[in-house]
Parts: structure tokens; sequence; C-alpha cells
């Protein structure tokens, strides 16, 4: 069983910059593809982001592409999320996500870290 941790929300002003960060722990970590999702007040959660379990490949959703930047360090068991260029439209709360099948049952969720841009 996978239990993931995220940390690094908050508010931030338009414009600015967050590190999310979500650490693993009871898995083989470097076994699974990692994601990110978030979820808006009224609205279903949506893929943000996701990078292979080797690292070697990344995805992004249209709206964030060249802003958000997905890694991850398989020594320290943890996947980040770099925002730039923050906008209110990405004030959400996200949620750290592992499995072999992104999003779907069976992957493992994270409690989540609020996300707010202010304008």
């Amino acid at each position: 069983q996978v239990q993931l941790v995220e940390s690094g929300g908050g508010l931030v002003q338009a414009g600015g910059s967050l590190r999310l960060t979500c650490v693993a722990s009871g898995g083989t970590f470097s076994r699974y593809n990692l994601g990110w999702f978030r979820q808006a007040p009224g609205k279903e959660r949506e893929f943000v982001a996701s990078i292979t379990w080797s690292g070697g490949s990344s995805s992004y959703r249209d709206s964030v592409k060249g802003r958000f930047t997905i890694s991850r360090d398989n020594a320290k068991n943890t996947v980040y999320l770099q925002m730039n260029s923050l906008k209110p439209e990405d004030t959400a709360v996200y949620y750290c996500n592992a499995g072999v099948l992104l999003g779907r049952p069976g992957s493992y969720w994270g409690q989540g870290t609020q996300v707010t841009v202010s304008s």
C-alpha cells in the first residue's frame, strides 16, 4: 500500500511561483508512473501533468505547458511540480497520484494541497 503526502501549496499572487512536493512511502515508488491532478470548486478533477516510472517522459495539459514542470527523484521517493507564471484559473486542490494507470481505480492518491492564486 502506497501512502502519498503532498505539501507546498499556499496563497500566491498571479505571476508567482510555487513548488509542490509529494513524498511516497509503503511501496515500490520507482515502479510507478506519477502524476498531478487538480480539482477546483464545483468542477471535476482534471489531469495536470505526469511522468513515467523512469522519468524519461512527461506530459502536461495544454493550459499549463511552458509554465509547469514535473520531475521525480526516485532516491527520495518524491515527485515535484514546479509551477511558474501562476494564474487565478490555476486555483484548485492539487493531488498527487501514483500507479500503473494514473487516475484509474487501483492507483493511489494523496490528501491534496490547496493552491490559491490571487489576481
